[in-house]
């Protein structure tokens, strides 16, 4: 049986490695592990990236929202999602070298392809890190895996760290999670530019200087230009994602309270608008 789950394993591997995981970048990146291949907690899901056109697949809360902070970010260029630390060998040769158990599958008992859960692409270096609820930091068996990783990217010369809730601002991630889906909005190309600039037009001027709500003012440009309830509220968070409109991403937006736009972006909004 041994032999037969070890054999399992490296089959295993190999067919990750033939369907081209952990390897390409952007929108060809595929991620070691996908939402389907770990059991579900209900915390999995895929997120449409708007940096890399792709489908990312986050395993929790945090790592939901450390990746909205990475999309938000514009220093950011690539995202690289459950990075797997290969080839095997040289992280079981870390264990080794450590005197520690290298993370086995909890079935087969078999060495398992560690991963990273962001390698992230800043500029023209690379930076990983590892997501983790600060309640498990205290766990000498976590701190035991860390240490392999992060011996594995020092020896590349990547910079590596952990990243638990505490250092993800909430707020932020709120108003970035209630934009984020309308960066690409379809609309823009399907109305046109000079309806989408209407509903600009209209929104700024109904909610500047007035403590009209964020919601009405969208509706008054819905009324006025005749289109559906809630498309002109859809083009604003639009507007904000593709950062047309700057506003304080760091206090809460709420749509039935004004909205305070810091400046607005002058340029051809039919071209601006369509997002990439």
């Amino acid at each position: 049986m041994a032999k037969r789950n070890r054999e399992t394993s490296i089959t295993q591997i190999e067919k990750r490695i033939k369907e081209g995981r952990g390897v390409g970048l952007g929108q060809e990146y595929i991620p070691w592990l996908l939402v389907q291949d770990v059991p579900s907690s209900g915390r999995a899901t895929r997120i449409h990236g708007w940096k890399t056109n792709r489908i990312h697949h986050v395993h929790s809360d945090i790592e939901r929202s450390y990746f909205y902070i990475l999309e938000w970010s514009d220093i950011v260029t690539d995202i690289r999602e459950q990075f797997p630390l290969l080839p095997i060998e040289e992280t079981l040769s870390i264990a080794e070298e450590l005197d520690i158990k290298h993370p086995t599958d909890p079935k087969s008992k078999q060495p398992i392809v560690l991963t990273t859960d962001f390698l992230v692409t800043v500029g023209n270096r690379e930076v990983a890190r590892t997501i983790k609820p600060s309640s498990e930091l205290d766990s000498p068996r976590v701190i035991e895996k860390f240490e392999i990783e992060r011996r594995y990217w020092a020896k590349r010369n990547i910079d590596w760290g952990i990243v638990t809730q505490l250092d993800i601002p909430k707020t932020l991630v709120q108003n970035i999670e209630w934009v984020h889906k309308e960066h690409n909005n379809e609309d823009v190309r399907r109305l046109g530019s000079f309806i989408v600039s209407g509903i600009e037009k209209i929104v700024l001027e109904s909610i500047s200087g007035s403590v009209i709500s964020l919601a009405a003012a969208a509706s008054v440009a819905d009324d006025q230009l005749g289109l559906e309830a809630g498309t002109s509220l859809a083009m604003v968070r639009h507007f904000i994602a593709t950062k047309r409109w700057s506003v304080n991403m760091e206090k809460p937006i709420i749509p039935s309270q004004p909205l305070d736009v810091i400046s607005v972006q002058i340029d051809d909004i039919g071209n601006s608008a369509v997002g990439g």
